[in-house]
């Protein structure tokens, strides 16, 4: 088997150099690093992590916990995030899924405390509030896409629902539209909230007038049992007389948006002429399969993965000063329904 010894002979570098090369470490110029990652690379070298962990106090390893993120196509961007940030910091990463079952969370959790896992990051499906007490788990943690119920000092990386939903009605607005209706996400959750806040002030700070019988639900039922009932409220709004119907469509997500366009093509209307529809997500498989494409907001999954990641990384190193929560704004992707 090869050792420190035989990469430092190769890169011609000290034993010291190949220890901080393999443990990440900064201050190491790239081509130093280079010559040192491809002489690991020739020799097929195996660190000796029971080692670097009694040296280090440091197993080298970062966990994920989820939900349901990592079996859901639309959130799972959030893991790769992650899981490109953690390879560039040369660590590596442990995913476990509960598929929300508690007791299966706290195996999980008591599993990383064996293993001695570096850091955690706990990621949710919806945005919301979670029961979280950090003295339990005594383990640097962040939260992605949720944040912990009555205390500002757990650090989270959150979605900015309201920023994204207040950008989506401005843009509406700018296209010219007045008679804007908005097909909700199921009011039980976090995010119909706060973009229903969203909505409601950019209507009113652009002296529009808004018409309750012209805010629906697109999904009701419990979290987790939803029905999706967009299609019918869309086709209800839409029926009508042109005088006495919207001329914008905002949604909850991109899932109502492709129900609402297909509400319009039912009643012979054309998307963006005669009703115009905005998204929310930016659910690749939905918003760029439909006809037309669809404009929407984006959710920043990614970006939050690799924020989280690096803010991890500095509660680790002690170098951490940004906000304990942070929101990331949903950016406008426009296509060709608006």
């Amino acid at each position: 088997m090869q050792t420190i010894k035989d990469v430092a002979a190769l890169a011609g570098v000290s034993d010291r150099t190949v220890s901080r090369v393999v443990n990440g470490e900064p201050n190491i110029s790239a081509k130093t690093r280079a010559r040192v990652e491809e002489a690991i690379a020739r020799l097929n070298y195996i660190p000796n992590l029971a080692a670097r962990m009694v040296r280090t106090n440091r197993s080298g390893v970062i966990g994920l916990i989820t939900d349901v993120v990592a079996t859901t196509p639309n959130s799972v961007d959030i893991i790769r995030g992650v899981q490109d940030r953690v390879s560039r910091a040369n660590l590596s990463l442990l995913i476990a899924n509960t598929s929300g079952a508690a007791g299966e969370e706290a195996r999980i959790w008591r599993t990383f405390q064996e293993h001695r896992i570096d850091g955690v990051l706990f990621a949710t499906m919806y945005h919301h509030a979670i029961t979280f007490d950090p003295a339990t788990h005594n383990m640097p943690t962040v939260l992605l896409n949720c944040f912990a119920a009555g205390r500002d000092d757990v650090p989270a990386i959150l979605p900015d629902d309201y920023q994204g939903s207040h950008a989506a009605t401005c843009h509406l607005i700018a296209q010219g539209h007045t008679r804007i209706a908005y097909v909700t996400l199921n009011p039980l959750i976090l995010a119909a909230e706060l973009r229903g806040a969203a909505f409601v002030d950019a209507m009113g700070q652009a002296g529009l007038p808004i018409r309750p019988d012209w805010i629906r639900p697109g999904i009701v039922g419990a979290v987790g049992e939803e029905v999706m009932c967009a299609y019918d409220a869309a086709r209800d709004l839409l029926a009508r007389p042109a005088e006495d119907r919207p001329t914008a469509l905002l949604t909850g997500n991109d899932e109502i948006a492709m129900q609402c366009l297909f509400a319009a093509a039912s009643l012979n209307l054309h998307v963006p002429d005669d009703i115009a529809v905005i998204g929310f997500d930016d659910f690749r498989i939905i918003s760029e399969q439909v006809v037309p494409p669809l404009t929407t907001m984006a959710l920043p999954y990614y970006e939050i993965g690799m924020r989280a990641a690096d803010k991890l990384f500095a509660i680790l190193a002690g170098t951490d000063d940004q906000p304990t929560i942070e929101r990331l704004a949903c950016p406008l992707v426009e296509r060709r329904t608006v």
